[in-house]
């Protein structure tokens, strides 16, 4: 067993699956540098160099292949980041080359398939739960923050949701659970990673706040209270629709 170790990126990811075949690596497993203590005992260790052009090769046979939304569909298994994902991924990989006339992933009965299909599924409802609830709030600075604690890295796929329905205002999500997040400036969203006073201040952006946010707030918040119907209320539809995970990011939970 050789156990492949590369940075945790995506194009890092390709490169691995790419020295993989270009060295003949059999049995392989690849496993992310922060994961290395999950490798196994005996098994001799390759560090990856991630390489663009050795990436973009393997992108480009799986597109062949697969097609755009075939690779999509691998991206998101890999920003699920379940333990299983560098393997269902290699897998995918291994059953394409094998049957490259084949959309493999429509292959529901081999079992890592219908995993990469369980878990493109979790990550789609997810997504779309973003698209519902995230709320953004006004800063003193003219900017509108937003801050989410997403089960799976979904930052990335709701940006373009967000640019085109907030094209004519500058704002900010950020991912708490994993210290980044994205600032688009009216031309361009670009990703950015706080230091440890940056993070603590966005976590806490209560005195950032601008007047006019905090006065929304107090409105909202009142006719959330005056529209409530305590008869007709029905907890268990209501967190069935709207999950409790989700309660502390929106303002009229507050």
């Amino acid at each position: 067993m050789t156990t492949l170790l590369y940075d945790g990126t995506f194009e890092g990811l390709f490169t691995a699956i790419f020295e993989v075949y270009e060295y003949q690596f059999q049995p392989a497993e690849i496993i992310s540098e922060k994961n290395h203590q999950t490798a196994a005992f005996f098994s001799e260790t390759h560090e990856v160099q991630t390489d663009e052009k050795k990436a973009k090769r393997v992108l480009q046979k799986l597109e062949a292949n697969l097609g755009k939304k075939g690779v999509s569909q691998l991206l998101r298994v890999y920003l699920s980041e379940k333990e299983s994902a560098e393997r269902l991924i290699l897998s995918a990989v291994a059953l394409s080359l094998e049957f490259p006339k084949e959309n493999i992933l429509n292959n529901f009965a081999h079992p890592d398939m219908m995993e990469i299909a369980k878990i493109t599924k979790s990550i789609s409802r997810e997504v779309h739960r973003m698209h519902a609830f995230v709320r953004f709030e006004k800063l003193q600075d003219e900017v509108y923050f937003a801050k989410i604690e997403p089960d799976f890295n979904v930052l990335p796929l709701i940006i373009s949701h967000f640019k085109n329905r907030y094209q004519d205002q500058k704002w900010m999500i950020y991912d708490i659970r994993r210290g980044y997040g994205v600032f688009y400036d009216l031309e361009e969203a670009q990703f950015f990673e706080p230091n440890f006073d940056e993070n603590f201040q966005l976590k806490k952006t209560g005195t950032l706040l601008h007047e006019e946010e905090m006065n929304y707030q107090k409105l909202w918040q009142r006719y959330f209270f005056k529209t409530n119907i305590p008869e007709r209320k029905n907890l268990k539809l209501h967190v069935q629709s709207l999950p409790k995970r989700y309660w502390k990011y929106l303002t009229e939970k507050y």
